[in-house]
């Protein structure tokens, strides 16, 4: 059962540093029907300054104590990777909605056992897989729901960062789980595969790569996260490999943050029997009258997080199954994980 459509949905967020503090919860307070009743942080400090700023009344740093609030309807978890799992299912156990950030887990089990939890609840489980939502992604969808492209059986993904290795816990596998792949080739490697109809993957063959680390090259910049003591350099630089799918479609992948290359900050392309598409550049290619034509729709770009926010407390309302729903979130973490188990076998591995 969702919410009355007029009823504001009380929010509480596990994790109050950089994406939730510049993404997440700004998108939330542009919604109308939201109240923001709680925050909690593994810093005290943090949580408060979170907290004053925007009039949250209740702040915590045990997201167990925090989930037991009659008056939350759903949690944002916006923590270290390696809490995603604890932090929702503590939440689902309490009856909570959850939208929690991507990677949905450290290890398939835990995606499993979100799923499960979620199902048990009665309750809604969504993952942060914002690129779902630009724009570009959504009128895609479109075309390949109506059939447009016809049968899809390539895909083609890429995000190279030159040098952008992130400061903070990224770096850190305990913290993190990995590097490049788990933290932004999710969204491409979710993407594409979103956009040839979510066929299950069956078996990865990957390669990773360390050559740079904790590099010193000058005029660069990096994204930061709000804690960067006692930096650990323990994960891959760059990925690439190929993910095949259960009803024959393959797609190809690869990810870096730092890499002697040419920078690709968002590459995303589907094959299908009638048309393909990319998603940057916005194009689809296809055929009219015998000849070959590029097509560039004219759409008004809105914002992913909002978008993605206001499809969650939607969800939550209607009862309608979230994009992407927990089952989604077992596929991608299946992806993830094959993709580093492969590496280490150096082999193929099936999933």
């Amino acid at each position: 059962m969702g919410l009355a459509t007029g009823d504001k949905i009380r929010i509480g967020f596990i994790g109050v540093g950089n994406i939730a503090q510049n993404a997440i919860m700004p998108a939330y307070l542009k919604q109308p029907d939201v109240e923001i009743v709680a925050v909690c942080d593994l810093k005290e400090a943090r949580a408060r300054e979170v907290a004053e700023r925007h009039g949250i009344p209740h702040v915590y740093t045990d997201f167990n104590e925090m989930v037991k609030r009659d008056d939350i309807d759903a949690i944002s978890v916006c923590t270290w990777n390696n809490s995603h799992a604890p932090a929702t299912i503590a939440a689902l156990q309490a009856g909570k909605h959850v939208l929690c950030e991507k990677p949905p887990a450290m290890t398939v089990a835990e995606a499993e056992e979100m799923r499960d939890a979620a199902k048990d609840a009665g309750k809604v489980l969504m993952y942060g897989l914002v690129q779902r939502f630009r724009t570009e992604v959504t009128v895609l969808k479109e075309f390949m729901e109506a059939g447009k492209f016809g049968d899809i059986y390539f895909g083609k993904t890429s995000i190279l960062r030159r040098r952008g290795t992130p400061l903070g816990w990224f770096t850190d596998p305990a913290k993190s789980g990995g590097g490049p792949v788990i933290d932004i080739g999710v969204h491409l490697i979710d993407v594409t595969r979103y956009l040839m109809g979510s066929p299950q993957p069956t078996r990865v063959s990957a390669q990773v790569w360390s050559p740079h680390g904790d590099y010193k090259t000058k005029g660069v910049s990096r994204w930061k996260a709000f804690d960067t003591d006692d930096l650990v350099f323990g994960v891959e630089d760059i990925a690439g490999g190929v993910i095949h799918f259960d009803n024959g479609a393959a797609m190809i992948f690869d990810v870096s943050w730092a890499a002697n290359v040419k920078e690709i900050p968002f590459f995303s392309q589907v094959v299908g029997t009638k048309a393909g598409a990319s998603v940057d550049p916005f194009e689809i290619y296809s055929e009219e009258q015998d000849y070959l034509i590029d097509v560039r729709p004219v759409v008004e770009k809105k914002n992913a997080f909002e978008a993605e926010v206001r499809h969650f407390l939607d969800c939550i309302k209607t009862g309608a199954t979230p994009i992407p729903n927990a089952d989604e979130g077992v596929a991608i973490q299946k992806i993830l994980n094959g993709i580093y188990e492969s590496a280490r076998l150096g082999r193929e591995v099936e999933l």
